[in-house]
């Protein structure tokens, strides 16, 4: 199911070969999840999505984004509890070259895929790559079309037998995983990396740091290395379509993480609502 040009259509659909986020990967994207016909978080997948278009400077309207996003979760919610929302928006054709044109026009539109309900909070495994996040890059803060670092990640993990490929910075901070942001309980408190060691400012991210101060929990945004990481009483991952997923291994070290008390807390708290 796809929603382009304006309304929702089962494709194939028309696409202009010479567009920038084809040739480039000059373009920005959200992954939503839909439960029963309703964006999850839908304003904050929103406000991320316009205010990235805006920062590169083909902004698109809210209201627009929200029409994608709000149709197809309306659309894919008559047959399936739970579905992926992606929303992609591009700056459009362009001349020749790397300079962005005058006046963009640019391009959106949305796909939904079903989701199984056994992905939210199921555990995983983390591999360290050796590809390094630039975190003195603006992409660095954005859900950019250029993610090959990631898919070449994602590969080697796989490939080695782990889940998901752990990213550090290059000044050798832990930053995140290829598709989720990283928690860590340290010294009895809740750990993320801050946004300015390469992380993106993931919608989970900010409604686990929310309910974690809610809840009582203490949380820190801060820096710490792999040792410090190997330390750890439990790490997990959050992403929009996971939810929390523990962590069990990161290479050799194994971890208990599901059954640690503010992973519990977090988990029970958030439940509710990646339950169709």
């Amino acid at each position: 199911m796809l929603w382009f040009d304006g309304r929702l259509t089962e494709g194939p659909v028309s696409f202009d070969l010479a567009d920038r986020g084809l040739t480039l990967g000059d373009g920005v994207f959200d992954t939503a999840l839909a439960r029963s016909g309703r964006i999850l978080f839908e304003a904050a997948h929103v406000a991320r999505l316009a205010a990235a278009t805006a920062m590169l400077g083909f902004p698109v309207a809210p209201a627009h984004i929200a029409a994608a996003m709000i149709s197809l979760a309306a659309e894919m919610g008559r047959v399936h509890p739970l579905a992926a929302i992606r929303t992609t928006v591009t700056r459009g054709s362009g001349p020749r070259g790397l300079g962005p044109p005058a006046e963009p026009r640019p391009v959106l539109w949305a796909s939904a895929a079903p989701v199984g309900d056994a992905l939210a909070f199921a555990p995983l495994t983390l591999h360290a790559t050796g590809i390094r996040r630039n975190e003195t890059s603006p992409a660095a803060s954005l859900k950019t079309l250029g993610y090959l670092d990631a898919v070449l990640a994602a590969g080697a993990a796989r490939a080695a037998g782990f889940d998901e490929a752990l990213f550090r910075n290059t000044q050798g901070r832990v930053a995140c995983a290829g598709t989720a942001n990283l928690f860590a309980v340290l010294d009895a408190t809740l750990v993320t990396p801050p946004l300015s060691d390469g992380v993106l400012p993931g919608i989970l991210r900010a409604e686990i740091l929310s309910r974690a101060q809610r809840l009582g929990l203490p949380t820190a945004e801060r820096s710490f290395d792999l040792d410090a990481l190997h330390a750890a009483e439990a790490v997990f991952l959050t992403n929009s379509l996971r939810g929390l997923a523990p962590v069990t291994a990161i290479d050799a070290t194994a971890f208990a993480s599901a059954g640690h008390p503010l992973v519990t807390a977090l988990v029970d708290d958030l439940r509710g609502d990646f339950t169709p």
